[in-house]
């Protein structure tokens, strides 16, 4: 997986190319720790990424639980396959997804 991160402003985009899952959710999870005390709103950029397992679904959660207290997370470019799993897991009620 790669993770392209960009700030603008306040607000942190990260976009993920590949998979999200067991193997690489750990390096999502540092990035974000490295990046998100200084980010007012976070924009998760799905336009390529192709999986999401349940330990990238963590890394999420856990996101999203840190910046709602900061300004928000929004997921962008979400594909059929990803967005059923959000569906699914009832994350599509949880995240602010466009």
């Amino acid at each position: 997986m790669t993770i392209n991160k960009t700030m603008n402003g306040n607000a942190l985009t990260i976009a993920l190319e590949g998979r999200l899952d067991t193997t690489t959710a750990p390096e999502l999870e540092q990035a974000l720790k490295e990046s998100l005390d200084s980010a007012q709103e976070l924009i998760m950029d799905f336009s390529k990424l192709d999986y999401i397992s349940s330990a990238g679904l963590r890394v999420l959660l856990s996101a999203h639980k840190t910046m709602r207290t900061k300004g928000g997370m929004k997921v962008v470019n979400v594909n059929e396959i990803v967005k059923e799993v959000f569906d699914v897991t009832g994350f599509a009620d949880i995240l602010d997804i466009e």
